[in-house]
């Protein structure tokens, strides 16, 4: 049996004023950084080898990963002081468009609570100059085919420290979730979610804890 497991990135300063990050390349706060060190020790209580990391361009992913992985019983990820991540942009965050940077309260005051409702959970309507989830899942999916899937086949245990929305993506990629069914998932920051494979097909999945 071999693992697939999601972590989205631990809280960043954006998350905590209730802002659309998208592509901004904002830091994690502290309660993100701890958020980052559990996951971490999530992953050894649960005794999880990881094989290969990958992670998106944008910062609060990608220090997320060195944080947890940062422990004797992840060594074999790290040369010379550098963490062995695979990044890609095809694994930042949705793009959000004109709302980069927005208080969510104050654009659902501005353009009403429906309208930024629908630019928000529904699946093929993104907001202006912005992407939709299907977008997202477009971006994400022939990355995730050609260097992942592969090592998933290969009976590898794969960490993937990314976002929210190309998290979804992927649960939308190996068939965990509907379209119609992926605005109902939340995926706290910092909760790594654990897919188990046998024989490349899907057994159980579920939150670690």
């Amino acid at each position: 049996m071999n693992k697939l497991i999601l972590l989205r990135h631990g809280q960043s300063q954006w998350n905590l004023e209730n802002r659309f990050t998208g592509w901004e390349d904002v830091p994690l706060t502290e309660k993100g950084i701890e958020e980052a060190k559990n996951a971490g020790e999530l992953l050894i209580n649960n005794r999880i080898i990881v094989d290969v990391v990958f992670s998106s361009n944008l910062q609060r992913a990608n220090k997320t990963a060195e944080i947890a992985l940062n422990v004797k019983d992840f060594k074999n990820l790290w040369i010379n002081g550098e963490l062995k991540l695979i990044k890609n942009q095809s694994m930042n965050e949705r793009d959000y468009g004109d709302l980069v940077g927005l208080n969510k309260e104050e654009t659902a005051k501005k353009f009403g609570k429906d309208q930024v409702h629908i630019w928000r959970r529904s699946y093929d309507t993104p907001p202006p100059n912005g992407e939709s989830l299907m977008d997202v899942v477009n971006r994400v999916s022939p990355y995730f085919e050609n260097n992942i899937s592969p090592l998933i086949n290969e009976n590898k245990n794969v960490l993937i420290v990314a976002h929210g929305n190309s998290l979804r993506a992927i649960m939308i990629k190996v068939g965990l979730y509907k379209a119609e069914e992926i605005s109902k998932i939340e995926l706290p920051t910092g909760s790594p979610f654990c897919i188990n494979y046998e024989k490349n097909q899907i057994l159980d999945s579920y939150f670690l804890s």
